[in-house]
């Protein structure tokens, strides 16, 4: 079962902070600084986080996790905002 993940990051050498951005940029949706939303299963998780402590140095940066909810559920609607409205991205197959 698929789970929607936030996942933020405080990073504190620019120089891993780009490579942390980069790691995120195939696992999730960036929407905001230092910020993704993530459906993975437990294998995905476990191997993103597996990924990002190879970049982080465990003394300086933090990388949290936020488990709100299965992708079909609440998941998909736990992210609130004001100001700008927050839109899912929509999903859809992609044929190559």
């Amino acid at each position: 079962m698929r789970q929607t993940f936030v996942v933020s990051y405080d990073i504190s050498c620019p120089k891993r902070l780009r490579r942390v951005y980069r790691t995120m940029r195939g696992w999730g949706d960036h929407i905001q600084l230092s910020v993704f939303r993530c459906e993975l299963n437990p294998r995905e998780l476990v191997e993103l986080r597996m990924r990002l402590n190879e970049v982080i140095h465990n003394g300086e940066d933090q990388v949290l996790f936020v488990d709100v909810g299965p992708v079909e559920g609440r998941g998909n609607t736990s992210i609130r905002a004001i100001g700008k409205v927050y839109v899912p991205p929509e999903r859809r197959a992609i044929v190559v």
